[in-house]
Parts: structure tokens; sequence; C-alpha cells
């Protein structure tokens, strides 16, 4: 693994030039400014507070942007993170989450050392695209109190919703703020959001307005000027108890770490055309992911928002978003008093654009215009199962639902019955009877499809003879060999000739074996083969 890396540091470097260096340099300025007010946003949707999320973004910068698997990944807090965290720290406190951080963490290194890089392969993109959507929902629906300015409870985004039951008194001068910002951002021009990022500029307006009009709003509060803030994790927290309490957690975190930081360097990958190393991305996340509660951070995985401006500013090496994570460093040393008085309502309506952006919308659309009905019902499941329950469990009923989608499609055969009017082909070698059929079998046999394969032979019992043509058979199972076992048992008491052609390999060596059980092969009338065979010729 060390030797990986260094050959990747070493092909990354080769040409390196102070051209490159300025590259670097604005690409990562670029980055910072694109990266300041998610940081803030996520790290207050998450239930800890804004100065966690920064924090973590500088933290994430330098330590996984140093050891990432690609140069182009920049990692820190995301949304889709955010949403699981809600969670854990209404019932476990940011304590908690502190803890769980770290056991996730060594989770993703154990997946990288093991080489478990290629995993996220194995999930069906409706799968992806159903928790995309459902943590997405579950963002936005985590915006509520901030945006409107009302007050809920519960554990989760859905209890909190359905304890407004009581009464939903919005805060009309938090309303009215959120809505400008939002109808700001919604409106903003594409062509200026490449040049300055539009929600930089929302929340540098929204916390002038608020400085100078005095506004009464929420605000982000007090912005540490310290990597080291007063709740991190101590050794003396990573306990027994603690560990067996939050495992299940942090699997959802690591899960929910590789898949995003995995699929994000696989966009990037197709972008810049040189592939992500899997294994050495998990390494990094799960050894920043191990530091990142020691500071006080929270979970962090690589963003594609983050990644791909990244690459559209021209970055050259990792340097990039080592650049980035320091200039975000510089601005909460410069900045903190005046970022503490960003209004809350600014962030929530970022977290919705982001929110809404986070849909793969194109991929939803193609879902729905192919009318791929296993594709859309994947996508819902998956999408409803993440907001009821959580990521973890959602992955794994969307997985089972996919196991169960593709046997119930794989269990529908062709079985194609046709009789054969030898004396009318006027074949020089043929039986001397006309009771005779060949059977097309095209799809793989096994216990879902052997029942239909009973069904079609018991209809032709009283045939002189069958040809089984079985070409298009690329496996079969106990089950349907049984099938065939039992027919011949039939076969054999009505004097039925029965002949096997075109088979595949593997499925004329289990047939075979099945014969020389039986200690009885089908009749194979020589004549017949002698037909088949000018059959073919003309």
């Amino acid at each position: 693994m060390i030797k990986g890396y260094w050959d990747l540091l070493q092909k990354e470097f080769k040409h390196y030039s102070k051209e490159k260096f300025k590259k670097d340099l604005l690409a990562g300025l670029t980055v910072a400014a694109v990266a300041l007010p998610l940081a803030l946003a996520f790290g207050v949707s998450s239930g800890a507070d804004a100065a966690a999320g920064l924090i973590t973004a500088i933290i994430a910068g330098v330590v996984i942007g140093s050891l990432s698997g690609g140069f182009y990944q920049i990692s820190g807090p995301t949304g889709a993170m955010a949403a699981i965290l809600v969670g854990i720290i209404a019932t476990h406190g940011l304590a908690g989450v502190l803890v769980t951080t770290f056991i996730a963490g060594t989770l993703l290194l154990l997946a990288g050392l093991f080489k478990l890089g290629s995993l996220t392969s194995f999930i069906p993109s409706p799968v992806i695209t159903g928790f995309t959507s459902g943590i997405a929902i579950i963002i936005a629906l985590g915006q509520i109190d901030n945006f409107f300015g009302t007050t809920s409870t519960g554990e989760n985004a859905l209890a909190k919703l359905l304890s407004y039951q009581a009464g939903f008194q919005p805060h009309l001068p938090t309303l009215v703020l959120g809505l400008i910002i939002l109808l700001g951002l919604i409106f903003y021009p594409k062509k200026w959001n490449q040049v300055l990022p539009g929600s930089l500029v929302a929340i540098i307006l929204a916390t002038l307005a608020s400085i100078i009009f005095k506004l009464p709003v929420m605000k982000v509060g007090k912005i540490p000027t310290s990597l080291l803030t007063s709740e991190r994790l101590h050794l003396s927290a990573l306990n027994l108890a603690s560990i067996k309490q939050l495992f299940l957690p942090a699997i959802s975190i690591a899960m929910l770490g590789m898949i995003e930081s995995l699929l994000c360097g696989a966009s990037a990958g197709r972008m810049t055309g040189k592939d992500l190393d899997s294994n050495q991305e998990l390494i990094a996340q799960g050894i920043g992911n191990m530091i990142l509660p020691f500071f006080g951070g929270i979970p962090a995985t690589a963003a594609i928002a983050r990644t791909s401006v990244a690459i559209k500013s021209g970055a050259q090496t990792r340097l990039a978003g080592i650049f980035h994570a320091l200039f975000l460093l510089l601005s909460m040393i410069i900045f903190a008093p005046i970022m503490s008085q960003i209004p809350m309502a600014a962030l929530a309506s970022v977290l919705l654009i982001t929110s809404w952006r986070m849909h793969e919308w194109n991929t939803i659309r193609t879902m729905i215009q192919q009318k791929n009905r296993t594709a859309i019902l994947l996508f819902f499941v998956t999408m409803l199962s993440t907001i009821i329950f959580d990521l973890s469990i959602a992955i794994a009923i969307g997985i089972i639902c996919s196991c169960i989608f593709f046997i119930a499609k794989s269990a529908k055969i062709s079985i194609i019955t046709e009789d054969i009017d030898w004396q009318r082909m006027n074949l020089p070698h043929s039986p001397a009877g006309s009771g005779w059929s060949v059977i097309y079998i095209t799809g793989p046999l096994f216990f879902m499809s052997a029942n239909q394969l009973k069904k079609e032979l018991d209809q032709v019992v009283d045939k002189e003879g069958l040809i089984f043509s079985l070409r298009g058979v690329p496996s079969i199972d106990l089950t349907a060999l049984d099938t065939f076992a039992d027919y011949f048992s039939i076969a054999r008491l009505k004097k039925q000739e029965l002949v096997f052609t075109s088979m595949q390999p593997e499925v004329e060596k289990q047939f075979q074996q099945l014969w020389e059980k039986q200690n009885d092969c089908p009749i194979q009338h020589p004549t017949v083969a002698h037909a088949l065979h000018e059959l073919h010729q003309k």
C-alpha cells in the first residue's frame, strides 16, 4: 500500500512547475469559496454546530487530501452524512458522534487495507439514486425550523415533522429573510456562479443585512479561532461499552463514506481521465475520520460538488485540496466574529437548494421515460426506506429487492414446442412415424422455472419422440434436473424416444452425470440423428 501511494505521488508530481503551483493555488481558493458556506451549513444541519463543520473541512482537506487515491478528491462534511448524524446526535449527543466517527474511520481503514474498494460496484444504480434522493429529502425536512423560525421535537426529520401537529407558527422575519435568500439562489445567474459562488454571496449579504438592520433572527453563534474545540474526543471515551452501543451507527457512516467517496472518485475520474485508486482512497478516508474526532470534527467524505469545482478550476495535484483547507483556516481565524453573525435562515436556504440539486434528476427522468418499472420501484423503495429507517437498512432492502427482481426476471424462460412432419420433409433417414416434436428452450433452468418446464413436458407425454434443443440454456440446477429425471421414467414406460441436441458444455456435463447416476441414458433413435443432420444441411 505504501509503495502504491508513493508511486501515485511520484507520477502526480513528476513534472511539477511554478505554473502548476499557481493553478493549484487558484483552484484551492475557488474551492474554499464554495466549501465555506457548505461546511457551516452541514455542520448546523448535522445537529452539531457551524464550527464543527468548518473544522471538519479544514482537517479533512489536509489529512484526507494528502493521502487520497486521486489528486482531485476534495473531502469534508456533506449533506448525506449530516442527514445520518441528526439521529445519532439526538440519541447519543455530540460525544456519541465523536466515538462513532472514530469507529467508522477504523472500519474504512480496514476496508482499504483488505482491498474492498470494489464493493460499491455491487450496489445497483437505482438503489444509489434512491438513497441519494432519500437523504436529500431528509436534509430539506431538517431545515424547516431554521427556515421558518419554528421549534420542533423528535430524533429524526419525520418525527420533527409530525411534532408540528400541535401548531405551526412561522417567525415572520426569519421566513422573509429565508425566502429572499432562497429566491436569490434560484435566480442567481449560472455564469456568475462560476466566478463567485451564489451560496457565498447569499450568506455575505444575509449577514450584512442582519448586522446593519439588527434583524431578530437566530444566528450561527460563536466560531472558534482554534482547531481544538472544547468538545472533542478523548481516549477515555473509547471504552468497550460505548463501542458496542455505537457500532451499528458506525457501520452506516462507514458505508456512506465508502459509497460517497468512491462514487465521487468514479465521476471525477471520468472528468479527468485518471482513475481513482479506490483502496488508497478508503485508507485516506479511514485515517482522516479517525483523526477528526480528536479535533471536534464530524465525519467527512469526498464531496462531488467541491471535487468538480476543483477540476473545473484547473487543479493539477492534491495541493489544491490542501490549499482549500488552509484558506478555510485563514477565513476562520480572520472572520470568526463576522461568521458568528450568519443567520440560520441563510444557511437553511443554502441547504434547501443543495438538497434539490442532490437529486439525480437526469437519471430519474430516464427511468420514467424508459418505463423501467423495476428500476422505478427500486428507486422508490430505497428512497422511502432511507427516510423511514437509515442508510444501512435502506441499502440492504434495496439490494435484497434487486436480487428478488433479478431472480423473478430470470425465472421467465421461453419454451416453444413444434411438431415435426418427417414425411413432408422427405428425408431419407427419418423415423417411421410422424408423432415427433422439437422443444426449443431458452433461459436458465432452475427451481423457479422448473414448474413451467414440468407443465410443458406434461403436454407432450403422448408424443412418439421428442427432440430437446437446449442451445439457449446457459445453466441448469438440481431442481430442473430432477424434473427431467422424473420425465425420463415416464418416457421409458411409454417407450417415448428422446434426443438432446445443441447443449452447452456445462449443461451437457450435468446431464451426463444424471444419466450415469441413473445408469440409463435417454433412448436416441439412430435415424433421428441422421435426419436432424440432413435437416440442418437443408
